[in-house]
């Protein structure tokens, strides 16, 4: 199952299309019930013998929580229901009477002893702070779960708004069971979702369907990411080339070099700044070192040996940066990265930067602050429009455009979005984007490969224009599973994650559940 990421009005789009063609509300709330009460039985077996508290509201939300009633009641767990409003659709009191009538399960306010609570109140659609009975019904909630209980909630947590991820007053659940996509509010407030679990309701491809973003998986990564075999050689595994490490920031290109290493980059070169030399050779053992070309034949021999460039950790911001930059993007016409000042030094002129990157496998890896730097607009309109932001951009630059955050979305030139969940805060430090560019940049140089040599696997369904971007996504979605490895945010360091990385490229996809995302961050 692929999973998307939907807001409100596209989750709505969605549905109703599968309405028009033949499916009815009542039949997809009964899929939706069934599946969550499923997931419910197997995820929390022990829990539930001590009895399932269900919280439903008046809307469809209301009348999942009913099916859930139902099928659990029908399992043999003690089931209460408690309501904050009767339900005012047809198919929302169909499922309320067909639990009833099964004479299994009691309304009323559910005993404090219940081990697990389903949060039923709110749904998709709902916006604004909740308030009178729901309020109440959401503060009873969090009551219990402070008491010990287990807190499910349907499609997403109440009070969380789908698409912005705003949550005022909000149920905090472990986890949310998440009906046919995932919400863009998961994925920016996972604070509040615990554990997020997609379960399939059949909603049928559609036009609406197939232009959301795809939410990456370990799955996913696993089929893209070229295999290194027995005969690899350092040729064959690719060469990158970091330009980098002004002075006194050789850190950054140490750190993107580190990421790289870890990523398994054949031949790595750090090219930068006279005064970081000796420090990248302390720190970079493996690395080739040279200075930033000052020559012709200096230029052409950094970009002679290399199958991708990455450009811009540490690199420093002024005018003598942007005329590097440019020298090499028009020597070197192969795969390149450009992240930090090598995007700083371009705020404002896109139009120049995209006839620098044309016609080659590019990404660029901007935090919100430097995207929105370089489109000359408030970092604050990046963030609320980050799951949207970067389609324009990338089909300008013809580029795919990572942009960095909590989630990450990447944005390719034909319109496709990735988007990748992965991650903890530990990775909210300096450096953490110096060692994603060098994972990307590795990944550049191996997914850009022709298909017949020995270290590449065969093309993915994405035409050839969104490998950049889905190598991307891969790094993306590595580099947070790395950080959700180390399990603690508190204490946890980039070399944590860093050494983290071996077990997080080779983890076995067929461990994981598919559209389950798990959440660490509260073992901060």
């Amino acid at each position: 199952m692929e999973v998307r990421v939907a807001s409100a009005g596209e989750t709505v789009a969605c549905e109703s299309a599968t309405i028009a063609r033949g499916t009815s509300s009542a039949e997809l709330m009964h899929r939706a019930g069934e599946a969550a009460a499923a997931e419910i039985a197997a995820k929390f077996a022990d829990e539930i013998r001590g009895g399932v508290a269900i919280f439903t509201g008046s809307g469809n939300n209301g009348g999942d929580g009913w099916v859930v009633a139902g099928s659990l009641a029908r399992r043999g767990v003690r089931v209460r229901v408690t309501e904050a409003g009767s339900p005012r659709t047809p198919e929302a009191r169909e499922a309320r009477d067909a639990a009833i009538s099964s004479g299994t399960v009691t309304m009323g306010d559910p005993p404090q002893g219940d081990s697990v609570i389903v949060d039923a109140l709110l749904g998709t659609g709902a916006s604004g702070v909740p308030r009178g009975v729901v309020a109440d019904a959401i503060e009873d909630i969090e009551a219990r779960r402070v008491s010990g209980a287990k807190v499910i909630a349907l499609d997403l947590p109440s009070g969380l708004d789908s698409t912005t991820g705003a949550h005022e007053r909000c149920v905090r659940a472990d986890a949310s069971i998440s009906f046919g996509t995932a919400k863009r509010g998961h994925l920016i407030a996972r604070e509040v979702c615990g554990e997020v679990i997609v379960v399939d309701i059949g909603l049928v491809e559609n036009e609406t369907m197939s232009a959301l973003p795809l939410l990456v998986d370990a799955r996913w990564v696993h089929l893209r990411v070229p295999p290194i075999p027995v005969s690899a050689n350092k040729g064959t595994r690719q060469r990158l080339s970091v330009v980098g490490g002004g002075k006194g920031m050789a850190g950054a290109a140490i750190l993107s070099g580190e990421g790289a290493l870890r990523s398994g980059i054949g031949l790595l070169r750090i090219v930068t700044a006279p005064e970081s030399v000796i420090a990248v050779h302390a720190g970079l053992p493996a690395a080739i070192v040279q200075t930033w070309p000052t020559s012709a034949s200096e230029l052409d021999d950094a970009v002679r040996s290399c199958d991708a460039m990455a450009i811009g950790p540490g690199l420093g911001q002024s005018a003598a940066t942007r005329d590097l930059v440019e020298r090499i993007l028009l020597a070197w016409r192969g795969p390149v990265v450009l992240d930090a000042d090598a995007l700083n030094v371009f705020a404002g002129d896109v139009r120049s930067l995209a006839k620098l990157v044309a016609g080659r496998p590019a990404v660029i890896t901007p935090h919100p602050a430097e995207l929105g730097r370089l489109l000359g607009i408030p970092t604050a309109d990046v963030v609320a429009r980050r799951f949207d932001i970067g389609l324009e951009l990338a089909a300008t630059l013809g580029a795919a455009v990572l942009l960095k955050g909590t989630p990450t979305v990447v944005f390719s030139p034909s319109g496709r979005r990735y988007v990748s969940a992965s991650g903890t805060a530990a990775l909210a430090t300096g450096g953490s984007g110096d060692v994603l560019t060098g994972m990307v940049g590795t990944l550049l140089a191996q997914m850009a490969a022709d298909s017949d040599l020995p270290n590449a696997v065969a093309p993915a369904v994405a035409p050839a224009d969104d490998r950049a971007a889905e190598a991307a996504a891969c790094a993306a979605f590595v580099h947070g599973r790395a950080a959700e490895i180390c399990g603690y945010v508190r204490g946890t360091t980039l070399d944590d994650i860093l050494r983290a990385m071996p077990e997080a490229w080779n983890e076995n996809p067929t461990s994981l559940r598919p559209g389950v995302l798990t959440v660490l961050e509260r073992h901060s």
